[in-house]
């Protein structure tokens, strides 16, 4: 067995605001795990400006990986603590290598294509006029769920689209999820709060910046409108910091970014720990490639969620590489009958 890496640089449709800015490209890094007769392949999911891995040593660590393939994913991945990302393609590239078919993580009636999972219509970051016709076309498509970052473009003005919104879709009609991605300053995020939940919201994610357990303890305490935790959960390593930060602040969700927690195990620890504690989830991929969003909807439909789930990414590059992942109305589903296309030379 040996392994390889390599780089992939995503290009975007067409820039997409983000809290971080309006992305172009994306940067992708891949492990390939190969004997002669066959090959495993994970995406190291890094997200500059989000991700904890240090991108200083981002590639030597990869090399290393690669290098010390025969330490085991067991061994490695307890090596890898600090690079999250990298934990997450190592255990995509093993179970990938393990599987008769590459691309099939997780064998389950989504695979099979008798199943979909319905996802959020996700609205990216704009003037209020593109923000509007996004919304106005997620609806066209039959999204019951959409999910708007806010915090970028005026208060008022997002309070607007959201009136807007709920002067054509009552809340049976539409769920709207809200991300602030801590954009709110402290001395006011409670008032932001309330003013929001005039709108009938289903949540707001991370209102306010990482790491101030106490401050969004009192919000989720005060809120009128439910608290999911978003990039709270980055960077916490051991199960007893992730339980201690649940039983702390006591959100009413969590979600979980595969590539940025420490992979499926991470992952994985963080669903229990929820489920002990009868919190909520869901799952958001990362601005994966295909390879990573195939794996990561495979991971998520065998936890058998029945909450709308942010899955919906695969269609922003124009040279990402084609698989049998679709979007039917507000459904991922996976169609066997499509194969996948080999752009990247795996």
């Amino acid at each position: 067995m040996k392994a390889s890496y390599f780089k992939h640089t995503l290009k975007f449709k067409r820039p997409s605001g983000t809290s971080r800015g309006v992305l172009k490209t994306k940067e992708s890094w891949f492990i390939k795990i190969e004997t002669e007769d066959k090959f495993g392949i994970g995406e190291c999911g890094l997200l500059k400006g989000l991700s904890i891995d240090p991108l200083d040593k981002f590639e030597d660590v990869l090399k290393w990986t690669c290098d010390h393939i025969h330490l085991g994913l067991e061994n490695l991945y307890d090596e890898l603590r600090d690079y999250p990302s990298i934990q997450f393609g190592l255990e995509m590239a093993f179970q990938s290598f393990a599987s008769a078919d590459p691309y099939l993580l997780y064998p389950s009636e989504f695979t099979d294509g008798k199943q979909g999972m319905v996802i959020n219509g996700l609205i990216w970051m704009g003037e209020k006029s593109f923000m509007k016709t996004q919304i106005q076309d997620k609806i066209q498509q039959g999204f019951s769920c959409i999910k708007l970052k806010i915090g970028a473009i005026d208060f008022e003005a997002e309070l607007e689209l959201l009136k807007y919104i709920r002067s054509e879709f009552s809340s049976s009609d539409i769920e709207i999820r809200v991300d602030a991605n801590g954009a709110f300053a402290i001395d006011d995020a409670l008032d932001k709060l309330k003013r929001l939940s005039d709108y009938e919201l289903h949540s707001i994610e991370q209102p306010i910046a990482m790491g101030q357990w106490d401050l969004m303890a009192e919000l989720c305490k005060q809120t009128p409108l439910p608290i999911a935790l978003d990039e709270e959960l980055i960077g916490l390593k051991d199960v007893t910091n992730k339980q201690e930060a649940l039983l702390t602040i006591k959100p009413h969700y969590i979600i979980l970014k595969p590539s940025l927690i420490g992979g499926f195990q991470g992952t994985k620890e963080w669903i229990d720990l929820a489920n002990q504690n009868n919190i909520n989830w869901w799952m958001t991929s990362a601005l994966e490639s295909n390879i990573g969003l195939n794996a990561i909807a495979q991971f998520t439909f065998v936890q058998d969620s029945n909450m709308p789930q942010g899955l919906g990414t695969g269609g922003l590059y124009t040279n990402n590489i084609e698989s049998p992942l679709t979007i039917v109305g507000e459904k991922i589903m996976y169609k066997p009958n499509l194969k996948w296309e080999n752009k990247f030379n795996l």
